[in-house]
């Protein structure tokens, strides 16, 4: 599909957008995807387009994030399998349900996801209180508890990529005892793969626009190094009232198509 100048421009910057605000704190489809529907592309070819856009930003920000990696080999290893399993299940369901259920599910998965992004600081906060009540710190590696929830999570990230850092943000939080900035590295180590496993499978059944992945690609690599380098140094807050208001965006979007 042929794009205008402008477009161009509103697809690689919500890229970079999407790119830093991945790396920092998750959901930045949310950005991404409403630009992609804006030019005209089917909501199922936009959040292919997308998932395949996205693997440079995840893979850069994992590389910023490289310091906060160290020691984690063996949490990420094992939590990775359960991510590309997730990863591919959410992708093959995007393709075998109809694109009616696509149009009628998604809205609500933002919906949920946008809930998620407000309560996001009260569920940290709530954990954290409940920690130091009981005196009983969380599992190194989270436990059988946590690989399911993130297996779970992962199918989410493979059919609709929106929030997915915030689950994976808030199931270890809960049950990793360990700082929440190694976490976040984790969490962009997950992503890459569940965005790389569902663009695979995605490259040989779905239908794609090569000029919208390209652009994101660009964008995400340029915003994931962002995010890792200035990230700590944005207001929280402010991040989560910008994915509030785009993906409200969003949801009216999808409702009035």
């Amino acid at each position: 599909m042929a794009l205008s100048i402008w477009e161009i421009l509103a697809v690689f910057a919500a890229g970079v957008g999407a790119g830093t605000i991945n790396t920092i704190v998750g959901s930045g489809t949310l950005i991404t995807f409403p630009v992609l529907l804006a030019t005209g592309l089917p909501p199922v070819t936009a959040t292919v387009s997308n998932a395949l856009g996205l693997i440079p930003g995840s893979i850069s920000g994992a590389i910023g994030y490289r310091k906060e990696l160290e020691g984690q080999r063996r949490r990420i290893l094992k939590l990775s399998v359960g991510a590309a399993i997730g990863g591919l299940t959410g992708a093959t369901l995007l393709l075998a349900l109809p694109s009616t259920a696509f149009e009628t599910i998604v809205p609500v998965l933002v919906a949920l996801a946008l809930v998620l992004v407000v309560l996001q600081p009260r569920i940290s906060s709530a954990v954290q209180n409940r920690r130091e009540r009981t005196g009983t710190p969380a599992r190194a590696d989270g436990g059988p508890l946590l690989f399911t929830g993130l297996t779970l999570a992962s199918v989410y990230g493979g059919y609709f990529t929106a929030a997915q850092g915030i689950i994976y943000l808030s199931l270890m939080g809960m049950l990793v005892d360990d700082t929440l900035q190694r976490l976040n590295a984790v969490k962009n180590v997950l992503a890459a793969v569940v965005n790389s496993i569902a663009a695979l499978f995605f490259l040989f059944v779905a239908d794609f626009d090569w000029t919208a992945v390209l652009l994101i690609a660009v964008g995400s690599a340029i915003g994931g190094q962002i995010g890792a380098k200035v990230g700590r140094r944005l207001s929280p807050t402010l991040l989560r009232g910008l994915i509030v208001a785009v993906g409200t965006a969003a949801i009216v979007q999808l409702v009035l198509r």
